[in-house]
């Protein structure tokens, strides 16, 4: 059975824009590659129970219509926002029956996260059984959301956001197929600002471009669209950030050098900007982990795990709900005491470990797990620190060519103070162990 649809000039641009078959399909190459596991199981009618997994607007849902519009069998589409447990114990009980004619349902669920677990619980037994073949849809982390048992049932299939060029594509297939008959004047420009506002849902960018081109002055046939009713029609004038521009690079630079100069309403202030214009907030997320360790430092090791944890909130929650994680690790970052002593010991090291790669590791630091090599004196020499007073010897573990070199410098900032002492402790210990071995 093929899934009714509504196909009229009244449905949004986005469902007229639904393709009927994988060749018009846009996106997610990584999954839909002729020869692919999911391209072969569609075209070949030889499908399993599936979970799409990916942010809204990506095309979870357009490979469900795909589905049943290709599929010999019986397809039955719900959605999780909509439909309870009597919906659920209807569509398995018409499932079970048409085993009995030995034709295959495929149960497509959207939302499918929407259902607790008493709801998922329902589906298992069919699944196991061969009754359905569950596709379930979720913008949700399955690990979290789907149940185990359901899950290891199925098999998860990632959907990415649309790139820039995918959103472009489809944009200029819209206005093609159903504003053919007017004469659209729309630059490049503005194309690009849609489908880069658009952060890879394909929804949002055509229901964009219909208010847009709906809503633009028609002149003799003619439909002109200018960069103010673009703002008008997104009601935000942050939606001319690009992320791919030079306006993205202006604020992450400023973001950074707010934070590194202590300033918290700057370094807010920007991160608003980058999140509101439509930024992807791991990317966000990643600068402040670096940031945390390039300037901070071990000046205050806890921005490290707070930018982290940052990230990893962002991961989960996604926009909206994470600008407020950012925000706190922003100004953590904005009021922590800086010190880049981290980045510049790695500069230096790094300058030496180019121009000294042919410099072998010390005999005594090298593993010796062959008769061959200890015949060799590898691991001869060396000096196990656990077994010795405060966990440490005056064993030499540089190279001899580079034993003087100094790399991390502690600048005082923040609990470097208690770095540069514990650095100051370890060098008189070692020094006391060279008197005593009369090295010195």
């Amino acid at each position: 059975m093929q899934e009714k649809r509504i196909n009229n000039n009244y449905a949004p641009l986005a469902d007229r824009m639904r393709p009927e078959t994988l060749n018009d399909y846009v996106g997610q190459k990584h999954l839909l590659i002729k020869g692919s596991l999911l391209y072969e199981m569609i075209t070949n009618d030889n499908l399993t129970s599936m979970i799409f997994f990916g942010p809204p607007g990506v095309g979870k849902t357009t490979l469900a219509h795909i589905i049943a519009k290709t599929t010999n069998s019986h397809f039955i589409s719900f959605s999780a926002v909509t439909s309870g447990m009597k919906e659920i114990k209807e569509v398995l009980k018409e499932a079970r029956e048409k085993t009995l004619f030995d034709e295959k349902t495929i149960l497509f669920i959207d939302e499918i996260h929407r259902f607790n677990k008493a709801q998922q619980d329902a589906f298992l037994p069919y699944v196991e059984n061969g009754s359905i073949i569950l596709i379930g849809a979720t913008t949700e982390n399955p690990s979290f959301e789907i149940n185990n048992a359901l899950l290891s049932r199925c098999r998860t299939f990632l959907l990415e956001p649309l790139s820039k060029d995918d959103i472009n594509e489809l944009i200029r297939r819209a206005i093609s197929k159903f504003y053919s008959d007017k004469n659209v004047i729309m630059d490049d420009e503005t194309i690009n600002i849609i489908s880069s506002y658009a952060n890879g849902d394909a929804r949002f960018a055509l229901n964009t471009l219909e208010m847009l081109l709906n809503n633009s002055p028609c002149i003799n046939d003619e439909i002109k669209v200018s960069r103010s009713i673009l703002k008008q029609c997104l009601n935000r004038k942050a939606m001319l950030y690009d992320k791919n521009g030079e306006e993205h690079y202006n604020l992450i630079s400023a973001l950074h050098k707010s934070m590194r100069n202590s300033d918290i309403d700057a370094s807010i202030y920007y991160l608003a900007r980058m999140l509101e214009g439509g930024e992807d907030p791991l990317y966000v997320a990643r600068r402040i982990v670096r940031f945390a360790s390039e300037d901070i430092g071990m000046a205050d090791s806890r921005a490290l795990e707070i930018a982290v944890a940052a990230y990893d909130a962002a991961h989960y929650l996604g926009m909206p709900e994470c600008s407020v994680h950012l925000t706190h690790a922003v100004t953590y970052c904005a009021l922590a005491p800086k010190s880049n002593a981290l980045y510049v010991a790695y500069e230096k090291a790094k300058e030496d470990a180019i121009q000294t790669s042919d410099i072998g590791v010390p005999l005594h630091l090298r593993n010796a797990p062959t008769k061959l090599m200890k015949e060799l004196d590898y691991s001869k020499g060396y000096e196990y620190s656990q077994d010795y007073k405060h966990h440490m010897t005056d064993m030499v573990c540089m190279p001899k060519e580079l034993c003087d070199k100094v790399y991390y410098v502690p600048q005082g900032e923040g609990t470097e103070t208690k770095v540069a002492l514990r650095m100051e402790q370890i060098k008189e210990i070692k020094k006391n162990y060279r008197k005593q071995k009369g090295k010195l």
